[in-house]
This record gives structure tokens, sequence and C-alpha cells, in this order.
């Protein structure tokens, strides 16, 4: 069990100017949504402002487009942090920029062309998508997996580092013996909807443990179908090795019935109501995550950082990689206290190395 570290004292000193948090709707991440949270208790609303993208934002780039439009118009705003940078993030970027050229800008999490992405964000954090891939694998493996299913759509296949983590996963299944089931989920932003493709999953699941039985480890790379994924698998008695943005907070506490918010927000409480359900319904060891919301630190960590630059004590041009990765250790310790680590290495994208995109793996939490 993970022990909360009650005993760090927190800087909760203000800082110059405001910073500006773009998320998705709860929706699409609650993660994502709530990931600001502690900056805004810890800095106050004045300090920290929090809008989030349009819940279709497929369909309403133009709106993505006037939230920059509309951050950029605020002089106060010295950071502007996007969680996650979906699709239209860098005609949204470019329209702020026609206005604050001078913003400290992050991006978690991009879906366009890390070239483009990290011409325009100073920082870009994103789990370690690639590694992760044999790394969830491996956890299949030790789970008892003998089929692995991937579950995804054309939209993100087309996307480079998602295309290239399915590689290693049918790279690794085939080194460890285990069997990969490519499959074509609906996409939620399809005609289909949320629902059609929540539907979908729900139906499929089951079909394809009865086919290949119940040592069958499911994943999927949508955020909006990890509820339905966990509970199909959960009913199924099958294998869900990590959710595609790897958290307990991330589809778990909705699956499983978990109440949240106020107290029961806390993450050793999601983490052991979860072990509990588990293992009420025979699935210890059969559900795993990683130990921490990486969407959580990342908000979090970066906006200490920008702190720091806003304040001068980091270089106003590039990354002090010693400082960073001292903002992302000291928000895992304050939430979970000791014994997670956290690997940090630069992206490398055909050959060239992105000093400014972080990627980021942790270890496995079995439920």
């Amino acid at each position: 069990m993970l022990t909360k570290n009650t005993n760090e004292a927190v800087d909760t000193e203000l800082f110059p100017g405001k910073i500006a948090i773009v998320t998705d709707s709860p929706s699409i991440n609650d993660d994502n949504f709530h990931s600001s949270d502690h900056l805004v208790e810890k800095y106050g609303d004045e300090k920290i402002i929090h809008v989030t993208w349009p819940e279709d934002f497929l369909a309403h780039q133009d709106k993505m487009i006037d939230t920059g439009s509309v951050l950029a118009a605020d002089s106060e705003i010295e950071v502007l942090i996007i969680n996650q940078a979906l699709p239209g993030t860098n005609a949204a970027v470019d329209k702020f920029k026609e206005t604050r050229d001078d913003v400290f800008i992050i991006h978690c999490t991009i879906h366009e062309a890390v070239e483009k992405a990290t011409a325009r964000a100073n920082l870009i954090f994103q789990p370690n998508e690639l590694d992760m891939g044999p790394a969830m694998v491996r956890q299949a493996k030790k789970q008892g997996a003998k089929v692995f299913v991937h579950y995804s759509f054309d939209r993100h296949m087309s996307q480079r580092i998602l295309f290239g983590r399915y590689s290693l996963i049918k790279e690794a299944c085939a080194a460890e013996g285990i069997e990969l089931v490519t499959s074509t989920a609906i996409d939620p932003a399809s005609e289909a909807g949320v629902a059609g493709a929540r539907q979908f999953i729900l139906e499929d699941v089951p079909k394809l443990v009865a086919k290949y039985g119940e040592d069958t480890a499911f994943f999927c790379t949508n955020c909006t179908l990890q509820v339905p994924l966990i509970k199909a698998v959960v009913d199924s008695h099958a294998i869900f090795p990590q959710p595609c943005c790897p958290s307990p907070f991330h589809g778990f506490p909705e699956a499983l019935g978990i109440e949240t918010g106020g107290a029961h927000s806390d993450l050793n409480y999601i983490i052991n109501e979860a072990s509990r359900i588990a293992a009420e319904k025979n699935m210890t060891d059969r559900l795993s995550t990683w130990p921490v919301s990486a969407s959580m630190m990342f908000t979090n960590a970066s906006a200490e950082y920008a702190i720091k630059w806003i304040k001068g004590l980091v270089p106003k041009t590039g990354i002090d990689d010693r400082v960073l990765e001292n903002c992302m250790n000291a928000y895992v310790k304050e939430v979970v206290g000791e014994g997670v680590e956290v690997e940090m290495v630069s992206c490398i994208e055909n050959g060239i190395t992105y000093d400014n995109f972080k990627q980021i793996l942790m270890g496995y939490l079995d439920f």
C-alpha cells in the first residue's frame, strides 16, 4: 500500500502573473480535467485559470482557436499549460502567439506531429508511449496473458507515436509467445458518437473472451473507452494491464463503482477500494496501472517548473533537466510518499533528439 507523505513542507509563495491551464472536458478524460485542482487549492483560482477544450473538438476546431484568442487577451497570463494537446492545438497556439509570444507554453500528451509541436511549445510532457508498449506486454505476461487484444481506430493509428508503439507491441508479443489480436474499435469522435463506441466495447470484449479464453489481455488507445473496457474485462474475468493514460483514477473508479469526490478523491482510497473490489470479483492481480496519475503529475510538475521560470530561477531558454526531475519527484512524493520511481528521457524522432520533449515511464501497481 502506498502511504501519502504529509510531513513535507509545501511552498505556497505566490508568483507574478497567472497560469492558464487548458484541459479536456471530464467526459473525455477525468484525470486531465481534474489535474489543475491541486494547483487551484495551492495558489487560488485568481492565479490558476482553468478552461476546457470543446467536447466535440474535431467538429469544432474553430472553438479551439477561439480559446487561444481569448486566453491571449489576458495580459497577466505568463504560462499556458495544455493537457492534453488534442488535434487542433497547434492552430490554437498559433492564434495565441499572434498576441502573446512571451509566454512559457507546455503541452501534455501531444496528438500532432512532433516537429510541429516542439516548435510551438517550450516543454512537452508525454508518457513514454513507445517503451510503454513492450512494458505493458511484459506486464500482461506476468498477469498470465496468452492473448493480447489491441483496440484502436484509423485516427489514432495515423499518429506516428501510437502506430510506432503498436509495432513494438507486435514485436514484444512475438518475443513473449503471446498471440496479438488487432481489433478496430469505433472512434468516439465518429458519427456513432461516444455511446456507440462504448457499446461496441461492451459487446465485443465478451465475444473475444469466449473465443480466446479468460487469459486475454485488453488495451485500448482511447480515453473515452477505458470505462466500458474495464467493466467488460472484469465481467469476463479477463486481464487489463493498464489504461491508455496509466493512472488509478483513469477509468477504474467509474468502472468499479468507487465513490469519488471530497475525501474519496485520495489516491490511496482509490487504490485500496480497487484492490478490495478486485478481490471480491476474483480479479486480484488481473488489473493494473501506474501508481500515480501521469496526467496530474504533468500538469503539476510543469506548473511548478514554469513558476521557477517566471521567477528567473531556471534559464529562459532550454530546459534544466535536474530541476524538472525534482519538480516531478516532489509532486509524486507529496501525493504518495516514497517508493515510486519516475524515468525521464528526451524524445528521439527520426534521429533527432528533442530536448524540450520529455517522455516518462513508471513501474506498475497491481490491484
